[in-house]
């Protein structure tokens, strides 16, 4: 399993939507699931980013198909990182 860092931007519409961050967060937990993703850690941060989001994914194709999930429904944009230890 591969590490990757997600550093997450609210849109707009997500700004505006905010009451539903919690119905989000679940969907995108399922669709990680159905990929093989474990999400380890989410924080809400200051600074330049609105949440990092820390995940172990089997493959960089899972990860892909994660992000074009989670974008796109429009409420974030995400900035992706592979991590190495």
């Amino acid at each position: 399993m591969g590490t990757y860092i997600l550093l997450v931007n609210s849109t707009d519409d997500g700004a505006k939507n905010v009451r539903e961050i919690p119905t989000r967060q679940a969907a995108s937990r399922e669709t990680a699931k159905r990929l093989g993703i474990v999400r380890k850690s989410v924080y809400m941060t200051f600074g330049p980013y609105d949440f990092v989001q820390i995940i172990e994914a089997p493959n960089d194709e899972a990860v892909a198909k994660y992000l074009l999930s989670v974008n796109s429904k429009g409420n974030v944009r995400t900035t992706t990182m592979r991590a190495f230890d």
